[in-house]
């Protein structure tokens, strides 16, 4: 499976392959290693695309699909449950998630701090995973 660098071009009829995705979502968290970074909450934007097995929905029935709601319910019960030091572990964690569901075969997870440098409008990381 061949998957685009461009985050907008995942989709591929010839692989088989279904873009879902979850654009901006911003969310105030617990994260950081400095000592000023403990005990408050700092904005972060999620961004999460992924590759999943793209096979026809023959019923209009949400268990069809993969449900963006769902990880994003996933992704605020995670960072409601303390403090993350790491954006790379928060984008493994937010990885793990997507892979719950059997039909998403690749993950791409970019966390962006957006108050974490003066002058920057974000600071972050990305990584991509595939399923083993």
């Amino acid at each position: 499976m061949t998957v685009s660098s461009d985050p907008l071009r995942i989709a591929d009829v010839e692989a088989g392959i279904r873009h879902v995705f979850i654009r901006n979502l911003e969310l105030d968290i617990e994260i950081g290693i400095y000592s000023h970074e403990h005990g408050k909450t700092q904005k972060v934007r999620l961004n999460v695309d992924m590759a999943v097995d793209d096979t026809p929905v023959t019923e209009d029935r949400l268990e069809s699909v993969v449900d963006y709601a769902d990880i994003t319910r996933k992704v605020r019960k995670l960072v409601a449950g303390g403090h993350v030091a790491l954006a790379e572990t928060l984008a493994e964690k937010v990885a793990e998630i997507c892979f719950e569901d059997a039909r998403v075969r690749m993950v791409r997870v970019r966390v962006e701090k957006l108050e974490a440098l003066k002058n920057a409008e974000s600071a972050g990381i990305e990584i991509e995973r595939r399923r083993r």
